[in-house]
C-alpha cells in the first residue's frame, strides 16, 4: 500500500482547502446544524456553488456531472470536507452511497433520470430502510411491496429517515417475496416522495431539533421502473451501498473529529489554569496524546479501504472495522472534550457561556448515534466475526 498522494491529488487537496477557506459561510458552526432552517438554506446554497466547482461526486463519471476521480482523490475530498465542516448534509446520502448503488445497479434511463439531479444540487435524497420492529435486524423489514399491474403498490412504516420531510426521492427497502427468506425476498426501490399515499411524522431527537421521521406508506404505487436490480436483489444491493457508506462517510468523520481536536488543543493551550495553562496538566496532554494516536489509527484504517477500492479487491470486512472502530472514536473523542472543558463542556452553543461554541456537548449525542446508523457496532462485530474470523453464528 502506498501511502503517498500523487502531485495530482497534493494539487486538488490544496485548491479544494483554498476554495473551501472561501466558500463555507463565515457563520457557519458545523456539526450536524442543517436541521435547522437557515443552516439547511444555506447548506443548499453552499452545495449548487459545489455544483458549479463540478465537485458534488468526484468519484462518478462526467456524464452525470462527476470528475472520474480516482479512490484517493476522493478520499483527498472526503477528508477537507470533513475537516472544514463543509455543509453537505443534504447530498451526503446521495454521493455516498445511494448514487454509487444507481451507478452500479441501475438501468441507463434510471442513470439518466436521477444522477444528474444529484450532482446538480437539485435534489435531496432520504434512506427508508430501517423500521418500527426491523432497526439493526434489518432484514426483518415488513413493509411490502405487491405487483399490480406495471406497478408496485406499497404498504408500511419506516421510522428514523433523516430529513424525509425535505427529500424529493427515497431508496426503500420492501418485502417482494414473503415465501423466501428474509435476505433473499427484498426489493430495493426509488421511491418519488410525492408519491400519493406517503406521510411524513417528524421526530424530534434528544438535541431537540427535528431531523428524523416516521414515514407512513399506504397504497403507494412505484412503477416497475422504480425498481432498482432484480425484484429480489434487495439485500445485495443493500450491502454493497452500506459498505460504501462505511468506506466514504468514515473518512469525512474522522477528519470532523481531527478538526475539533485541533480546536479542543488550541483552547487548552490558551485557557489559564491555576497559574498556568490546561495544557500544563500532565492528565489533559496525556488523554490529548491519546485521542491524537487513536485518530491517526482511524485515518489509516480508512486508506487501507480506500487501497482495496482503488485495486477493486473485496474490502467489506476492513469497512466494517473502519466504521465500528472510527464512530466509536469521534464518542471518545468527544467525551475527552466534555471532560477537559468540565462543566462548560455540557452547555448548548445558545449559553452564554458555552465554550467552542458547545460543539463538544452536541457532537457527543450525534456520535452516539452514529454507532447505530449505518449498521450498529454490534452488527460490525457480528459481521467482522463471522465473515471475517470464520467464527459460528452461535
Amino acid at each position: 500500500m502506498d501511502f503517498h498522494f500523487s502531485p495530482e491529488e497534493k494539487a486538488f487537496r490544496q485548491d479544494l482547502r483554498a476554495w473551501l477557506k472561501e466558500n463555507v459561510p463565515p457563520d457557519w458552526e458545523g456539526v450536524f446544524l442543517e436541521e435547522e432552517e437557515k443552516e439547511w438554506r444555506q447548506g443548499r446554497e453552499f452545495v449548487k456553488k459545489l455544483s458549479d466547482k463540478g465537485w458534488v461526486a468526484p468519484s462518478w463519471p462526467k456524464e452525470y456531472g462527476g470528475m472520474e476521480a480516482s479512490p484517493a482523490l476522493q478520499l483527498v475530498y472526503n477528508e477537507e470536507m470533513g475537516y472544514h465542516r463543509a455543509p453537505i448534509g443534504s447530498v451526503v446520502q446521495a454521493v455516498g452511497y445511494i448514487g454509487p448503488a444507481i451507478l452500479a445497479f441501475g438501468t441507463e434511463e434510471q442513470k439518466k433520470q436521477h444522477l444528474p439531479p444529484i450532482t446538480a444540487g437539485e435534489i435531496v435524497w432520504c434512506q427508508g430502510f430501517s423500521e418500527p420492529e426491523a432497526g439493526s435486524d434489518l432484514a426483518a423489514l415488513q413493509t411490502r411491496a405487491v405487483k399490480d399491474g406495471d406497478d408496485y403498490v406499497i404498504n408500511g412504516t419506516k421510522i428514523w429517515t433523516s430529513n424525509a420531510h425535505r427529500s424529493d426521492w427515497c431508496i426503500l427497502l420492501a418485502r417482494t417475496d414473503p415465501a423466501a427468506p428474509k435476505h433473499k425476498g427484498i426489493g430495493f426501490f426509488l421511491v418519488d416522495m410525492k408519491s400519493p399515499g406517503i406521510t411524513v411524522q417528524p421526530i424530534i431527537n434528544m438535541a431537540n431539533v427535528h431531523s428524523f421521521n416516521q414515514v407512513f406508506l399506504e397504497d403507494v404505487r412505484v412503477p416497475k421502473s422504480g425498481l432498482l436490480g432484480q425484484e429480489n436483489q434487495g439485500w445485495f444491493i443493500t450491502i454493497m451501498a452500506l459498505d460504501f457508506e462505511r468506506s466514504t462517510l468514515v473518512a469525512a468523520a474522522i477528519s470532523m473529529a481531527k478538526r475539533n481536536l485541533d480546536e479542543l488543543i488550541d483552547y487548552c493551550k490558551e485557557t489559564k489554569v491555576n497559574g498556568g495553562t490546561l495544557l500544563d496538566n500532565p492528565l489533559v496532554r496525556h488523554k490529548l496524546a491519546e485521542m491524537t494516536i487513536e485518530i491517526e489509527v482511524g485515518k489509516y484504517m480508512v486508506y487501507r479501504v480506500v487501497s482495496l477500492q482503488a485495486r477493486q479487491e473485496p474490502g467489506s470486512i476492513e469497512a466494517a472495522v473502519c466504521k465500528l472502530y472510527n464512530t466509536e472514536l469521534d464518542v471518545r473523542v468527544a467525551n475527552t472534550g466534555i471532560q477537559i472543558l468540565g462543566l462548560y463542556g455540557q452547555l448548548q452553543r445558545d449559553s452564554k457561556w458555552a465554550q467552542l461554541m458547545g460543539r463538544f456537548q452536541k457532537s457527543y449525542m450525534y456520535a452516539l448515534a452514529m454507532t447505530v446508523g449505518g449498521g450498529s457496532s454490534e452488527i460490525q462485530r457480528n459481521i467482522i466475526a463471522m465473515r471475517g474470523l470464520g467464527l459460528p453464528r452461535r
